[in-house]
């Protein structure tokens, strides 16, 4: 199977917490590196965590210390804890992946919207 599907967003308040998955039967356990996307309406795509094939993980700024990237390779699925959780978290949150870590990423899942109240 070539595909990512995401789930587990909704509307929450401002400190609350979400679990995002990402199943990904095509990727995960195999040579791909993977990430979490978000993309705010008017914003840029931004790259908010990722995981390259061998285990190592790093976060941006924005959500470092708050969010937490993991890998279940036996039910093949990426997931992104979602702590203290912001207005300015609000946004569809995608998974990716790519072959190798210097490519662009090719394999993009639809999307689970995060919506964050004050």
């Amino acid at each position: 199977q070539v595909e990512l599907t995401e789930s587990g967003g909704g509307s929450v308040q401002a400190g609350d917490s979400l679990t995002l998955r990402c199943f990904a039967p095509g990727f995960i356990s195999r040579s791909y590196s993977m990430a979490w996307f978000r993309q705010a309406p008017g914003q840029e795509r931004e790259e908010i965590a990722t995981i390259i094939h061998d285990g190592f993980i790093r976060y941006s700024d924005s959500v470092k210390g708050r969010f937490t990237l993991s890998r279940d390779n036996a039910e093949k699925t990426l997931y992104l804890q979602l702590n203290n959780l912001k207005p300015e978290d609000t946004a569809m949150y995608l998974c990716a992946a790519k072959m190798s870590q210097w490519d662009d990423y090719n394999y993009w899942g639809q999307g689970t919207q995060v919506t964050v109240s004050a």
